[in-house]
């Protein structure tokens, strides 16, 4: 039982069973949204002080002791910026992108475990319940792009949901290897049943193939080409300003901190662990995906387009689809094999794979004449 569920029985014995129902629903969106806000500030500062070792140079060091409330400072720089609406832009669905670009970051932690029994809603379908979420911020890009009146503003949306769309599809076919795997589609199902060995052990390739479609999806470097400093223009919202595109800076670190829990939740064990009470695990495993994302982009260059495409469709869909079969066949033909064993299997067939598609599929470099 869930610790929300445990708060609405305490209520029932003073209150009518549908206010203490509102009520702990109230109060259990407060604690999803106050722990989001929160982790976006801490992922932020962590990110401009590791870019800056990565760098050699300081990062921010100026507001508080070691720069730590540089992102309270940025805030106030932010909301006090002039909020300008183009002229001739579609006002309603230009104020409400940002807005629907950042609730599904709000939507996803309403599934994802903390810690033993601190879950907002403990879905029997949770799995298919984050692929669905994950998908209406596709909406909010498209939105900013069409009602900025803007052709570049237009042509970077197009750009940005035909990447998250093609992305999409080998986070999808890792999800369902992960839940065929675990039998069950809840998070917190599958979060106990690695209790012996982390899917990204059982599923090495999976996992692999999850975190870097993850990467293209949430716009993070290496994939990060269409709001890159060598842009035209700064991507969908070009002609946004002040506390919109607040919204649209924060959404981006929102999906960056959800996918590292997601990360840890389906492949890391989530807060299993010993020792340490399980949301210090949880927390501790969501910051280590966030620092391997820093580290991936202080180190790797950015991809041309044709090459996003080219991994995404040629490389990984092929690779998910592939583990899903491997998966599915150990299920069906050795359904109460000793995990250990599978751990061992699974690794030389992901290499096997790596290396026989690697051979097979060509990303091509050098330039692009047009």
């Amino acid at each position: 039982m869930t610790l929300l569920n445990q708060f609405i029985q305490w209520l029932d014995n003073y209150w009518p069973h549908w206010a203490s129902y509102l009520t702990a629903a109230i109060i259990g969106v407060l604690i999803v949204v106050i722990f989001v806000v929160l982790g976006i500030i801490v992922v932020i500062y962590l990110e401009r002080r590791l870019l800056g070792r990565f760098q050699v140079r300081l990062g921010p060091n100026r507001v508080g002791p070691e720069g730590i409330f540089q992102p309270f400072a940025d805030a106030v720089k932010v909301l006090t910026k002039e909020d300008i609406i183009p002229a001739a832009a579609d006002h309603w669905v230009h104020w409400l992108a940002p807005v629907v670009s950042f609730i599904p970051v709000i939507m996803v932690f309403a599934v994802v475990p903390v810690a033993s029994g601190a879950i907002f809603a403990d879905l029997n379908v949770g799995v298919l319940y984050l692929a669905a979420v994950s998908s209406l911020s596709v909406l909010g890009l498209f939105m900013a792009g069409w009602g900025s009146n803007n052709k570049y503003s237009l042509i970077a949306a197009l750009r940005s949901v035909s990447q998250m769309v093609g992305y999409e599809l080998p986070i999808v076919f890792s999800l369902l290897a992960v839940v065929a795997a675990a039998g069950s589609m809840s998070l917190n199902r599958i979060v106990e049943v690695q209790a012996a060995v982390p899917m990204f052990l059982l599923q090495p390739l999976g996992f692999i193939v999850y975190f870097i479609a993850s990467l293209a999806e949430i716009n993070r470097s290496p994939f990060d080409l269409l709001e890159a400093d060598s842009e035209i223009v700064a991507g969908v919202h070009t002609e946004y300003s002040g506390m919109k595109f607040a919204m649209f800076y924060l959404g981006e670190y929102g999906h960056a901190f959800g996918a590292s829990c997601i990360i840890a939740t389906l492949f890391l064990g989530g807060w299993q662990g010993p020792f340490l009470p399980g949301f210090l695990w949880f927390l501790i495993k969501a910051l280590i995906v966030f620092f391997i994302m820093i580290w991936i982009r202080a180190t790797m260059p950015r991809v041309r387009v044709d090459q996003l495409t080219a991994i995404g469709w040629k490389l990984l869909l092929p690779l998910a689809i592939l583990n899903l079969l491997i998966v599915a066949m150990e299920q069906i033909f050795w359904p109460g094999v000793f995990p250990w064993v599978l751990v061992g299997i699974n690794a030389l067939a992901g290499l096997a794979l790596v290396l026989l598609i690697g051979r097979t599929v060509t990303i091509r470099g050098g330039r692009v004449e047009v």
